[in-house]
């Protein structure tokens, strides 16, 4: 985990092919600049802004993924993953009203976001799917590539911001 200082985003286009749904051809994706691909990994930020969590019942969040390559650059491959926490009246699922959630509970929202369904592929990433739109993207990587890379899950600045306590 890590936040977001050091780093730029090379945006996804705005319409993606998700995993068996072909929404668009993959290969419409616009190139970027070829580098070496040396990481990979999950990036949370807010779908819709916060409120101030005590009146807000629920709040949504995107995750996306990306290759971080050599030059410092994370690429996006989709964008098209989220989940949805709140407080409950009970003891069920998600925090407490006026309890955040932790880092450890977050990383594990964003994982479950972009990790395939158990009958989806029987792994812990679609490495193949990852390749096929990291190469569309321009990028000279195989899914065995992917597989020997460090995984690190992202939070932005004002995510972290809003999981500080205060």
């Amino acid at each position: 985990m890590s936040g977001g200082e050091g780093w730029r985003f090379v945006p996804a286009p705005a319409a993606i092919k998700t995993r068996g749904n072909a929404i668009d051809d993959p290969t419409n994706f616009p190139p970027v600049e070829p580098s070496r691909v040396v990481g990979l990994g999950a990036i949370c930020d807010f779908r819709v802004w916060p409120q101030r969590f005590e009146e807000a019942g629920d709040q949504s969040f995107s995750a996306s993924e990306c290759v971080t390559l050599e030059d410092g650059r994370r690429v996006t491959l989709h964008e098209n993953r989220g989940f949805t926490i709140g407080w409950r009246s009970t003891a069920v699922v998600g925090p407490l009203r006026g309890q955040r959630e932790t880092l450890e509970q977050m990383t594990r929202g964003v994982l479950n976001a972009v990790h395939p369904d158990d009958d989806e592929c029987g792994e812990d990433h679609p490495w193949r799917w990852l390749a096929d739109l990291a190469r569309a993207r321009g990028l000279h990587v195989t899914e065995q590539d992917l597989r020997g890379l460090p995984y690190e899950v992202v939070f932005t600045d004002r995510v972290r911001r809003w999981l500080a306590p205060g």
